[in-house]
């Protein structure tokens, strides 16, 4: 039988362990998973409510809706798929469109759809050139303006271009900085990023709480194409421990190409996620 002092001793022991190593008391597991529905584009063009029922059926929670030959929402109006979306327990909680001369509309149906952000997938207009993303952080904060009046939080997603440099200056910088810090957000495609070279924490520290939304996509550096979680080189389990810094609130999954289907792969992403714990 132990002495009162060995337990004591062997207690102290099992408590600075604890201290030492929180990720094993206080891990975490990943829940309210979104998807953006980019990765099962063709599923939705096909059959756009058999596919939500499906995705629901996996277990997604969050939807972000993407522009498609059928508009917005896959040939749905933004009421219907609301209540689709609803009804399975899921909720439309992001969309991407475009900045044209419709993005008050675009505005008026991301409200229908109940969504709570509206993102800006590329830029509105095209020139790898300071003077070009100057004139487009300028654009961000004017459809900001709209999107708060309507109750909904502007975005803008990265792709892999926006790294490039000009005039000794990362151009995705210059969005961030030359744009409203209080009402443009920005999306942070991890997978772009780190094709790039670039680390996402590094943003994160730099420009704490601008990132609340995330795509979370693995990348495959040789192909430089998007693959199922655990088979690219992003380290899915460091991003989620720094979401708070990130100021996340959402992550969509997102997967471009397959090794089998979309719908497969979307279940693969799905059940990686679910195994983790951070």
């Amino acid at each position: 039988m132990k002495t009162r002092r060995e337990f004591l001793k062997a207690s102290g022991c099992l408590a600075a362990g604890a201290l030492l190593t929180p990720s094993l008391s206080r891990a975490a597991k990943v829940k309210n998973v979104g998807i953006q529905l980019y990765t099962v584009r063709k599923e939705m063009l096909a059959d756009a409510v058999g596919t939500l029922k499906q995705l629901a059926a996996i277990g997604y929670k969050q939807l972000e809706s993407a522009r498609s030959d059928k508009g917005h929402f896959y040939g749905l109006q933004p009421k219907e798929i609301k209540k689709i979306a609803g009804d399975l327990g899921m909720t439309v909680r992001s969309g991407h469109v475009h900045i044209d001369n419709n993005w008050q509309r675009s505005v008026d149906m991301a409200v229908e759809a109940g969504q709570s952000y509206l993102v800006c997938s590329s830029l509105p207009s095209q020139g790898q050139t300071v003077a070009n993303y100057q004139r487009c952080a300028e654009l961000f904060s004017k459809a900001a303006e709209a999107c708060k009046k309507a109750g909904l939080v502007f975005a803008y997603h990265n792709h892999d271009y926006e790294f490039d440099k000009a005039g000794g200056k990362v151009l995705y910088d210059i969005l961030i900085e030359e744009s409203d810090p209080k009402s443009v957000m920005m999306e942070m495609d991890l997978g772009w990023a780190v094709l790039t070279g670039n680390d996402p924490l590094t943003y994160f520290k730099k420009y704490p709480g601008r990132f609340p939304l995330w795509h979370l996509k693995d990348m495959d550096r040789a192909k430089k194409e998007s693959t199922e979680f655990g088979k690219g080189q992003i380290d899915i389990v460091k991003m989620l421990k720094n979401m708070d810094t990130s100021g996340m609130k959402y992550f969509f999954v997102e997967q471009e190409e397959y090794p089998r289907t979309a719908m497969e792969s979307a279940k693969y992403d799905f059940d990686y996620l679910a195994k983790l714990n951070y």
